[in-house]
């Protein structure tokens, strides 16, 4: 199973520099991809790109765009450039993104957000697969009149969903390669996320899907005091309706309870629970709240796991 980590380098004098050398870090460690979120700053496809010229072997991706603010052909030229550049190493993720970020950022109202991914997803797959589309929908419409190809992303572009509802795990079954759910515990996942998703992948005839579980979490001996720093840090995704559904579907009644936090022999059981409930990969998040200690020993711990 491969296991990652997501990169974080916002408050970082130059996010680019700092970020490459998280990732080279993350490299000698043994972990195996690394992941960059993107709200409104640093452009994540780009950065993978960047991270992925300089660490070769790295596997990078994007969690998550939202498809809210964007359209299918300007993600499309992101992620074929990410790929050319990245040498097939690149993996596009996608969200739904929340009504608060959606309307306060862009000024566009938040409606028919399943509708909207399902016709993305549709165009998208066509452009990174082809350098063209001719899709019509209610929502979007994707037919250049010139070519969208980049020579040398190849074929294809790994499209993933962070997809937690049952509307988009069906969307994401049906026309993603899998999907990358967050604070969402190994009981969620076991019971009700990936049956949902893997039963609309066979349904519409389609392999089963990645599963990459995005964890919040870190190796420490002073789990307590941590713990109440994630669910500061964490306490946001609560007000969010989504998410306050897949942390209850977990168990739990806050997202840090959800987080996994203790020392070497708890994660690693936490990941193995993970595996278990049919996560095909395991993407830690967070990792830098306790400091650059925890986080190198987080990083040795979830290398060892990846080899």
């Amino acid at each position: 199973m491969t296991v990652g980590v997501a990169l974080n380098a916002a408050d970082a004098d130059n996010q680019i520099d700092a970020t490459v050398s998280l990732a080279r870090e993350a490299s000698a460690a043994g972990l195996r991809s690394a992941w960059f979120g993107q709200t409104f700053g640093a452009d994540s496809p780009q950065l993978a790109a960047i991270v992925g010229r300089e660490v070769p072997g790295l596997q990078v991706g994007t969690s998550a765009i939202p498809v809210f603010g964007r359209h299918p052909l300007l993600v499309s030229s992101q992620a074929q450039t990410a790929q050319a550049a990245t040498h097939g190493r690149y993996h596009l993720g996608l969200a739904l993104g929340t009504k608060l970020l959606t309307e306060a950022g862009f000024g566009i109202p938040f409606e028919r957000p399943v509708a909207r991914l399902r016709e993305f997803l549709t165009a998208l797959r066509q452009l990174t697969e082809t350098g063209t589309a001719d899709f019509h929908g209610e929502l979007l419409t994707a037919a250049p009149p010139v070519s969208a190809r980049v020579p040398g992303a190849g074929s294809g572009v790994p499209l993933l969903v962070a997809a937690m509802g049952p509307q988009a795990l069906k969307a994401s079954g049906e026309l993603a390669d899998g999907i990358l759910p967050y604070l969402a515990g190994p009981r969620a996942l076991a019971e009700h996320i990936v049956p949902a998703v893997t039963a609309a992948a066979e349904a519409a005839g389609r392999p089963a899907p990645r599963v990459v579980a995005l964890v919040h979490g870190l190796v420490t001996d002073d789990a307590d005091s941590v713990r109440e720093t994630a669910a500061e840090q964490l306490a946001f995704y609560e007000r969010i309706p989504s998410y306050a559904r897949v942390i209850g579907l977990s168990g739990a009644t806050r997202a840090a309870d959800v987080a996994v936090i203790g020392d070497e022999k708890a994660v690693a059981a936490e990941v193995r629970r993970y595996r278990d409930a049919g996560a095909t990969e395991v993407v830690f998040s967070g990792t830098e709240i306790a400091g650059e200690a925890a986080r190198r020993r987080t990083w040795a711990l979830l290398g060892e796991l990846a080899g």
